[in-house]
């Protein structure tokens, strides 16, 4: 079984775009990722993308099992946008992400089709692990590209899926996944 784990609820306030920016978890922590593993049966290895969020539940989970971090598990890095409030960043700059959501990078950052680069990366090598339960610890743009290449589609058509924080979406892995799918699908 793979479970595809959203980190809990970070300490930002609303309307600020953070991917990459390494923020704390609110006070609710324990409750949250309590919750958490409330959804989750044994498991053999937790891999985490390396920021402070995805890594403290990481940590709180991995009690009775090893912990891996990777990279590439990492949000979407948005460069200079990053900190700053969405109604903040130029309209212009919105509007050239919105027209070319897979192939635009705000400045210093990246784009989706990188994004899922990395995440086909990581999930050749996920495959390929020995280990029956595995949780991934990530963040919601990276769940979406990993959903996206395991059902085949393309990414732009998870994007308005919502995944909560928190979240546990528990998949059932048959070692099928040829990893087909383009990045810039």
């Amino acid at each position: 079984m793979l479970y595809l784990i959203r980190h809990t609820r970070p300490d930002i306030a609303p309307g600020i775009c953070y991917g990459q920016l390494d923020v704390e978890l609110t006070n609710s922590f324990e409750t949250e990722a309590d919750a958490v593993a409330n959804h989750l049966s044994s498991l053999n290895l937790i891999i985490t993308s390396p920021l402070l969020r995805t890594r403290k539940l990481a940590e709180h989970l991995a009690r009775h099992c090893d912990m891996r971090v990777d990279a590439r598990l990492m949000e979407k890095h948005f460069g200079v946008w990053e900190g700053r409030a969405w109604n903040d960043i130029a309209r212009c700059e919105i509007d050239a992400w919105a027209a070319d959501v897979m192939g635009y990078a705000p400045q210093g950052g990246e784009s989706a089709q990188q994004v899922m680069q990395r995440v086909q990366a990581f999930m050749h090598d996920a495959v390929q692990l020995p280990q029956q339960n595995i949780a991934v610890i990530a963040h919601g743009g990276t769940i979406r590209a990993i959903l996206a290449l395991l059902a085949d589609i393309p990414l732009i058509d998870t994007l308005n899926w919502e995944i909560e924080y928190g979240a546990v979406i528990a998949v059932r892995f048959s070692g099928h996944y040829t990893g087909s799918q383009t990045a810039s699908e």
